[in-house]
Formats: structure tokens, sequence, C-alpha cells
């Protein structure tokens, strides 16, 4: 997956700009603007990647001279102490750029991380990992572009990807099957529905209705198993709701698709990386 670099630029200038008025009145008024210097990227942690060249890409908006060694990149595991990347440039920009470049590879590698620790875990299933949309406002390219480097897959991106009929939907309807009858009828053959389940009786409504993605919301492992047994390969089933790292071996060995952590977007650690200037 490669992002659009408009959109990488973007964001980075809204960041820097938070963080810059008009100057930093610590370095501009301190070093002197021919001073050069180099600095480098230290792992302080272990885990997965991500974001490396968009966090590097803040230093050379902010001074096109800035080059890079780097010697990690995206989806590569790391250890504590490993050097990610030496920069060398002007040192106004390395030490005004730090912070936002910073903030953006340990978030993502937090998430690349976590990803990778759940694929781990349920190595051997046939279930893969996914997100969800519960990711930061202006962040979810990053962050599902995190997960895929952690060896997860993505959800549908936005509202517009894919029909997602959620409970509130089904309530707000008034019933199932009368709500994936009229989205069939409205909708282009191309979109794919997906229904939100609560109990084996919506289960085996969503089957009759043709749903193509079928979650099974909050379902405890025997209900799960029975959902699959009932299903037998006619719809993919998604497991989601209160899946951890402690449960998700569990959850997969019943026998699910895909397995989606709203946690890896919405709540994930930090990936601990330092700059350190010579």
């Amino acid at each position: 997956m490669t992002l659009p670099q408009f959109y990488v630029d973007d964001l980075i200038k809204r960041a820097v700009s938070e963080d810059i008025n008009y100057i930093d009145v610590t370095t501009d008024f301190l070093i002197d603007e021919n001073q050069t210097t180099t600095a480098r990227f230290l792992s302080k942690d272990e885990g997965v990647l991500a974001g490396l060249e968009i966090s590097l890409r803040v230093f050379t908006l902010l001074d096109s001279s800035v080059r890079f060694t780097v010697h990690k990149k995206d989806g590569d595991e790391v250890r504590r102490g490993d050097l990610i990347a030496e920069i060398i440039g002007p040192t106004r920009a390395l030490l005004k750029g730090e912070r936002t470049a910073l903030n953006l590879v340990q978030h993502m590698s937090g998430i690349a991380t976590a990803t990778r620790k759940c694929v781990e875990r349920i190595e051997g299933t046939k279930a893969t990992i996914a997100d969800t949309r519960k990711t930061l406002p202006g962040l979810r390219p990053l962050q599902k572009y995190a997960v895929l480097c952690g060896g997860g897959r993505n959800h549908r991106y936005n509202l517009s990807d894919a029909a997602m009929l959620k409970d509130n939907h089904i309530d707000a309807y008034g019933s199932l099957t009368k709500a994936v009858e009229a989205l069939r009828a409205k909708a282009g053959h191309m979109l794919k529905i997906e229904v939100e389940t609560r109990s084996l009786e919506e289960l085996d409504e969503a089957l009759a209705v043709g749903a193509d993605v079928i979650m099974l919301d909050n379902m405890d492992y025997d209900t799960m198993k029975e959902a699959v047994r009932r299903t037998n390969g006619r719809a993919l089933l998604e497991a989601s709701g209160n899946v951890t790292l402690e449960n998700i071996r569990q959850v997969a060995e019943c026998g699910v698709d895909l397995i989606s952590l709203g946690a890896l977007t919405h709540s994930v650690t930090c990936f601990d990386i330092s700059m350190r200037i010579d």
C-alpha cells in the first residue's frame, strides 16, 4: 500500500503548523542557521516498524537539503538499541521536526506491533486480523497502513466502500431482511453487504437473505462455533466485540474467517523510538 504523497504532505504540514506558529523561539534564537549535524533514530523497544518514510518526510518539508541513510524499513522487526535511520542536515530543521516525526513513527509502529502480536497468536487457524473504522480523525490512512505493516488486513476504509447494517440500522429500519432487500434494490452490483448479528436467529435470517459478510457480535465461543456450522461457507463470518490478545486464539479456533479489533487503532501503545543528535 502506497499512501498518496499529497495526503502525507498535507497531514505533516498541519501537524508542523500546530507546533510552530511562525518561529521556534528556542531553536531559531539558539542555533546558527548554517549549522549542520547528524541525528539518529534509535529503537528503545521491540516490535514492528511502520511509518518511517512518512516521519522522515517531516524533515525534508522543513528543509529540502536534509538527507537520510535508512537501516530499517516498514514491516521490519526491530529490537531495543537498533539503529533505524541516520538524518543529516541543518540542525534547525532536525530540531524543529523531531517531535512531529517521532509522534508519527511511534504511533504507527505501535499499531503495527500490536497487529503482529495478534497475527502471531492466531497462526495456524483460518482467521485473519482486521482493523475497524475506530480510527483517529485525519489519521485513518496512516493507521490502516500500519495495520498492513503488521500483517493484518483492512476492513472498509469509509462508509462508501460497503454497506454494513449495524444493530442501530436494523432497529431503525425495522427488519433485517427488509433492510438488506432495500439496499440490494438500490445499490449497484459491486456493493457488498455485511450484517451485524447478535443471535443465531439473526444469523439464520442474514443467511436466508444472502448477506455477503456476517458479523458475530459479542457471541460466546459455543455460539460462534454453531454459527460457523450453520453457515457452512455460505458467507464470510467476522467475529467482533471484546476480543483481546488473551482470548483471540480461542475466537480464531471457533472457525471464523475474520477477527476485527478496534483496539488496534483507538487505544494502541506508542512504540518507543528516540532521536539522538551527535
